[in-house]
């Protein structure tokens, strides 16, 4: 076996390994202590636990539903979360960066075993936004948040111009290759490390890593097993921290995950019966939605500092998001 499909198989066995990791670690803590899932006085007070794990069962599959086809889920999962009054605002940072991991990882091993990408490609670029987030971290907070979005908001309203044109044949650009080489693959792991120093500080990078693997004349698709990849390597380490402190939701855990992947593979076979050309317009719908938002959120920020997400304090008793 060669050494691309070797490393190929090295990334779904460690995403696999993740996976079970958080699942041992996880449960297990969790049936020594059964009490650790009573965290909601207000439905338990009313007797709607049943109600309140239906909830985060069917958030979590709704989310990664979403989140497979490249729509991010975050934003509407944080929304859900609060509407419902299902999760401690306190647990939220906790709980986004915990009860999609195995659904996550069911993503990086079902697109990076089914959709090719050149191996070297597909590691580099890994790689490059999982150094970029640890990175980005420690100084994301003293960047001028407002002129990013505005940059990333308008460089997103050129690529899905681009991409209309193209769907309607108007203009030759993009490409399908599987790969990046040479001086274009080392442009672009800079520009996956940026994005991953951005995804530190709480923004998205789903559709900028769609955006640049287009531009570099690769099939869109292919950008879909480095992004599910590059956050499936990232959730495990933050999820033990909150795990070891204890701030995150127990309860949207222990049934949000068996929904997450419930959710993925619904997605995936429809991702995989999905004709191209249908499959490129949901990709412009995706970037002109990024697009949007980067652009309304720029426009409306009063506060110019990246929003960094508070880590989780160790307590005494009993918060990278990508």
């Amino acid at each position: 076996m060669e050494i691309g499909a070797l490393l190929v198989k090295a990334v779904v066995v460690f995403a696999a390994i993740n996976a079970l990791t958080w699942i041992i670690v996880f449960y297990r803590k969790l049936l020594k202590n059964p009490a650790l899932m009573l965290q909601n006085p207000y439905y338990e007070s009313r007797g709607k636990t049943k109600l309140l794990s239906f909830f985060h069962f069917l958030f979590v599959a709704f989310i990664m539903f979403f989140d497979t086809l490249g729509i991010g889920g975050n934003a509407p999962h944080t929304a859900l979360l609060n509407l419902s009054k299902a999760t401690d605002e306190r647990l939220i940072p906790g709980t986004l960066n915990t009860a999609s991991l195995v659904g996550s990882a069911t993503e990086t091993m079902l697109f990076v075993s089914t959709v090719t990408v050149d191996p070297l490609t597909l590691i580099a670029l890994i790689s490059s936004v999982t150094i970029g987030t640890k990175i980005g971290a420690k100084f994301v907070s003293r960047l001028p948040l407002r002129p990013i979005r505005y940059i990333i908001g308008f460089g997103l309203a050129v690529v899905t111009v681009t991409m209309i044109l193209r769907n309607l044949n108007l203009w030759v650009v993009g490409g399908m290759a599987i790969g990046i080489y040479g001086w274009q693959l080392i442009a672009a792991v800079i520009l996956f490390f940026l994005v991953g120093v951005l995804a530190a500080g709480g923004v998205g990078g789903y559709a900028f890593m769609i955006a640049i693997c287009y531009g570099f004349g690769m099939d869109p698709r292919c950008a879909f097993p480095i992004m599910f990849g590059s956050y499936t390597f990232l959730m495990l380490a933050s999820g033990l921290t909150f795990l070891k402190n204890e701030a995150l939701d127990y309860r949207a855990n222990a049934f949000g995950n068996i929904g997450g992947v419930i959710g993925v593979l619904l997605a995936y076979f429809i991702f995989q019966s999905m004709p191209l050309n249908i499959l490129f317009w949901l990709i412009v719908v995706i970037l002109f939605y990024t697009s949007a938002m980067m652009l309304y959120a720029a426009f409306k920020n009063t506060d110019n500092k990246v929003q960094m997400k508070k880590e989780p304090e160790p307590e005494t008793e009993p918060e990278a998001t990508v």
